[in-house]
């Protein structure tokens, strides 16, 4: 049976709430990169449940960090989390190629968006992302999607990301691809 979208709740969560909720999410981004679970060098890459802990722990401290989780059935089944930023630090090397009305804007850092795949192409992530726009009121988002991650990437496409060039976190690190979305002041579901 296929769950409609409607029997999915949506919960907004601050930084002093999320604690209690990372193994769970650490849980739901396994299962939803399956393809990076037993991969050599993923974990080195910053690529694993562990990485994700420490990388939400770190993030914590970002003034208007936001966590939304989506609940079907009292489980959680996917979330997604940002944070308002600067250009500055979010772009880091590639700032310059950025355009400037995007450097001037209220810019969201989106970090993770995971769904599991059970529940995948249902229209979580979309509601998860709405949320997550709805939270921060950003003029635009930005996020780094592996070349590989061909899932995200099609969510992303469709939300109206458009790419913007290669970035790495680290020298010597994985290349993502950097993806900017302009709101447009509707954040309805998709």
């Amino acid at each position: 049976m296929t769950s409609t979208r409607t029997d999915v709740v949506i919960r907004t969560y601050g930084p002093g709430q999320v604690p209690p909720l990372l193994d769970t999410i650490a849980d739901i981004w396994s299962d939803a990169h399956p393809e990076l679970v037993n991969t050599p060098g993923a974990s080195t890459d910053g690529l694993s449940a562990a990485a994700l802990r420490r990388q939400v722990t770190l993030h914590l401290k970002h003034e208007g960090f936001t966590l939304v989780a989506a609940y079907a059935s009292g489980s959680m089944v996917g979330f997604g989390y940002a944070f308002p930023c600067t250009p500055e630090y979010w772009y880091g090397e590639l700032l310059p190629e950025i355009p400037e009305h995007v450097r001037a804007g209220r810019l969201m850092g989106l970090c993770e968006l995971a769904v599991t795949p059970a529940r995948q192409s249902q229209g979580i992530g979309s509601r998860l992302h709405s949320e997550l726009l709805k939270a921060i009121n950003p003029d635009y988002a930005s996020l780094l999607v592996r070349p590989d991650n061909t899932a995200g990437r099609g969510l992303y496409d469709r939300l109206g990301y458009t790419y913007a060039g290669p970035y790495r976190n680290e020298p010597g690190g994985p290349v993502y691809e950097l993806l900017l979305f302009q709101v447009d002041g509707e954040t309805s579901e998709q």
